[in-house]
């Protein structure tokens, strides 16, 4: 009696699964669209975040964005003299970050996003992050001394935690290079 009919023998290799090639495209498109935000103050421990960002965004894929807040120039006699010290930190801003955009450049091998403000350091920060949707990720590297982790990360792990939207990584400030390199 002949058997009925029979389905065919699977495939062995059948090949990618459809939209697999799409999704992993998509998927290393998130990770060279992520961005890690530093905020470049003038603390010892801007230089371990920057350097724990650069690492993330070089082994895992990513972009830095560098931000410095510049203070607006309080009341001033004369007008012109305001203008005048205002446009000299925005030059202090600029050179600084170009000169720290060197060293991002050597670790990842791509320019960072550079970002200048004016006004009060948080509120900056927080503008910048609802303002932005390529911001992924804010590094930010605690104070090493006895003397708490440091008023933006007090700040941000307190009372304005809620208005933060993106995660925030908190690096030890006192990691070295090594270290640095190990947990990254």
């Amino acid at each position: 009696m002949p058997a009925g009919p029979t389905e065919p023998a699977p495939d062995p290799d059948p090949g990618p699964t459809p939209g697999a090639e799409e999704a992993a495209a998509a998927s290393s498109a998130a990770k060279r669209d992520r961005v890690f935000l530093v905020v470049v103050d003038d603390s010892a421990e801007r230089a371990v975040a920057l350097k724990y960002a650069c690492l993330r965004a070089r082994k895992g894929g990513g972009r830095v964005a560098l931000l410095r807040v510049i203070e607006p120039v309080g009341l001033v006699e004369w007008a012109g003299v305001g203008v005048l010290m205002q446009e000299e930190r925005r030059e202090e801003a600029e050179k600084l970050l170009s000169g720290l955009a060197a060293q991002v450049n050597e670790i990842t091998g791509t320019l960072p996003i550079l970002i200048i403000r004016e006004g009060e350091a948080r509120d900056a920060l927080l503008a910048l992050i609802e303002e932005d949707p390529r911001i992924s990720i804010l590094v930010l590297a605690s104070a090493t001394g006895g003397g708490g982790p440091g008023p933006l990360i007090s700040a941000l792990t307190g009372r304005y935690a809620a208005k933060l939207t993106v995660p925030m990584t908190i690096v030890p400030g006192a990691l070295d290079d090594s270290e640095l390199d190990r947990v990254t």
